[in-house]
């Protein structure tokens, strides 16, 4: 078992991908730290994890990564229940709740029913100011403190960033800006890290998915079944656990090869805004 024996840390770990890049790492033998803001979740998945993988260690940490004293004081806590941390899986993210119906004539003229919580004129400062602070602060204050507490005195480790295509190309529909710009800011942070550890063996990882059957779509359009059906319509998503499965191929590799960036998305995506509609059909 590839991680057997190894401490890896999971952020956004009580759902979607996040959750089933956890249940992928147990059952290879590593011990967890399960960070996340849902208690109750958490809960939850420890107590199956203990029940399945009995020789692994599981904790959960129920944390707001908005706040790097919580952040800092509960990678020190991790550390000194699991030991240093050898893999850090940054999955974190967040996305207000839609609360208007925009206009979508360019969305359905891309072929696209996505929806978004607002434009960037109409959104509540508070919106912004969690999107930021959660995607980015968050995943560099979870990064700072495992790089401090454990992978620098002994200059190894992985990190393994879940960022999305999105970041890579301007969405075609609206009300994006700041969700964008976030996984654009990832990106630029993985890189740059990347080069920053140079004299390390620590290895620094983008895994990017396309369109994934989470509830982070659903949030996107409110909820709505009719607009998720239609953004859907031609083709299947990709499951969290085949971007669980990406992942692991990451991470598997020796220390040699770093696949440093891999996008996974379904084959009927063709880009961030052009899908083949006729897949499922020419695929039966």
């Amino acid at each position: 078992m590839a991680f057997n024996g190894k401490n890896v840390l999971i952020t956004g770990a009580s759902m979607g991908i996040g959750e089933a890049i956890v249940r992928k790492v147990a059952a290879e033998g590593a011990n967890l730290a399960l960070f996340a803001r849902s208690v109750d979740k958490l809960q939850g998945i420890t107590a199956d994890l203990q029940g399945k993988n009995p020789r692994s260690k599981v904790l959960y940490k129920a944390i707001d990564l908005q706040s790097y004293e919580a952040v800092e004081k509960a990678v020190s806590e991790t550390v000194k229940e699991l030991g240093d941390i050898d893999i850090l899986i940054n999955n974190v993210w967040t996305y207000p709740a839609l609360r208007q119906i925009m206009d979508y004539t360019n969305c359905r003229q891309a072929g696209l029913a996505l929806g978004a919580p607002a434009a960037f004129p109409d959104l509540k400062v508070s919106d912004i100011v969690t999107m930021n602070s959660t995607n980015i602060n968050g995943l560099m204050f979870v990064t700072y403190a495992v790089l401090n507490s454990s992978m620098m005195k002994r200059k190894d480790g992985t990190i393994l960033n879940v960022t999305s295509v999105t970041g890579l190309e301007v969405p075609p529909f609206p009300g994006e800006a700041v969700y964008h710009s976030n996984k654009a800011a990832q990106e630029a942070f993985t890189n740059a890290l990347r080069n920053e550890l140079s004299g390390t063996n620590i290895r620094v990882l983008a895994l990017r998915p396309g369109v994934v059957a989470t509830n982070f779509h659903s949030l996107r359009v409110g909820h709505d079944k009719g607009m998720y059906d239609g953004f859907m319509e031609g083709y299947t998503p990709l499951e969290a656990d085949e971007i669980a499965g990406a992942a692991i191929y990451m991470l598997h590799q020796p220390l040699n090869i770093s696949v440093k960036a891999l996008d996974v998305v379904p084959s009927a995506q063709r880009s961030l805004n052009v899908f083949d509609r006729s897949w499922s059909e020419r695929n039966k």
